[in-house]
């Protein structure tokens, strides 16, 4: 049974940082694509980044330069270090896995100005 636990997430102003962290049990992150969206309320859920099985990293626009996605095979872990942060990053932020078609619950990011 494939589980995806998120957690960082928190209250931060704008122009400051989280570091979100998707931990993994049953599967190998470095065995599938992990991605990380997000949704906001009243709107549909965003995808914001993904890091492929080769390593294949790729962002959304509205995040590129701002976030980074990392992975740590020992951990079985996936991560998303969210930089510059601006309100309209205010989220539920989820991790996915696309070949298994398994989500987390997600952790809250709210951003203050």
């Amino acid at each position: 049974q494939v589980q995806l636990v998120e957690s960082g997430g928190g209250s931060v102003q704008a122009g400051g940082s989280l570091r979100l962290a998707c931990a993994a049990s049953g599967i190998r992150v470095s065995f599938v694509t992990m991605a990380w969206y997000r949704q906001a309320p009243g709107k549909q859920r965003a995808w914001v980044a993904s890091f492929s099985r080769s390593g294949d990293i790729s962002y959304a626009d509205s995040v590129k330069g701002r976030f980074t996605i990392s992975r740590d095979n020992a951990q079985n872990s996936v991560y998303l270090q969210m930089n510059s942060l601006k309100p309209e990053d205010t989220a539920q932020y989820i991790c996915s896995s696309a070949e298994t078609n398994s989500w987390g619950h997600g952790t809250q990011v709210t951003v203050t100005s």
